[in-house]
């Protein structure tokens, strides 16, 4: 009873973040492998890069060992998020928004896990905000390549700039001294926020122009759509 209850001191609240962020994004990846029909290998798979794919080339430029290569648990969430897909498919299929939410919870509990897990290697505040980027964003970079979808933070309302913007909030709430578990849930609050805003108010970053395709171009693109 004394060794579990000191087992449960040692588990961290960003742990516990971690391991909920994996689920969520694993979910949101099989959940989108579902939609285009693959089979189960294939949605293990997607789910599985999505969870561990931005943290593995974060854990790769700091020059670490990845950190799903420590632990099975992720291999296990990634099967958990599989049969929940599946035991809920017709619900979640129905449900508005369902793979809004869970990419958006994903991607600010992983923001959290990135930001932490780089300032506890002693790096400034530009890697760390840009390693919690990376976190957040590359698993879902990955996932949309692998379905064949332009990837969510080229496209989707203020992605990767929610990131950004959390990652400077924790910078600077740690700057200030306030709790760590504190910084961590405000900072995931952060990013949710912004998220679901710029998607309500279809606020986006200014697109760059190309060149203007004339009525004829313009007409054989949408044929090309709806073929």
């Amino acid at each position: 009873m004394i060794t579990s209850l000191a087992f449960l001191d040692e588990i961290r609240l960003v742990d516990v973040i971690e391991v909920l962020g994996t689920i969520t994004f694993a979910i949101s990846g099989v959940r989108l492998a579902s939609a285009k029909k693959i089979d189960w290998f294939g949605a293990f798979v997607v789910g599985f890069v999505t969870a561990v794919g931005g943290g593995t080339v974060r854990d790769l430029l700091l020059s670490v060992t990845p950190f799903w290569l420590h632990n099975s648990l992720y291999l296990w969430c990634t099967i958990f998020a599989m049969v929940f897909v599946n035991l809920f498919r017709k619900y979640l299929v129905h449900l508005n928004n369902t793979f809004f939410w869970f990419d958006t919870f994903g991607l600010s509990l992983f923001v959290v896990v990135g930001v932490e897990k780089t300032l506890m290697l002693g790096y400034p505040a530009w890697v760390i905000i840009i390693m919690g980027t990376v976190t957040g964003v590359l698993g879902s970079v990955i996932r949309d390549i692998l379905i064949n979808e332009i990837p969510l933070v080229f496209t989707a309302e203020l992605y990767a700039v929610a990131c950004v913007i959390g990652g400077a909030v924790f910078c600077a709430l740690d700057h200030m001294g306030v709790n760590i578990t504190a910084n961590e849930i405000i900072t995931a609050s952060t990013v949710v926020l912004i998220r679901v805003v710029a998607t309500k108010y279809n606020i986006h970053l200014p697109a760059l122009k190309g060149e203007e395709k004339d009525d004829g171009d313009n007409t054989r693109s949408q044929e090309s759509l709806k073929r």
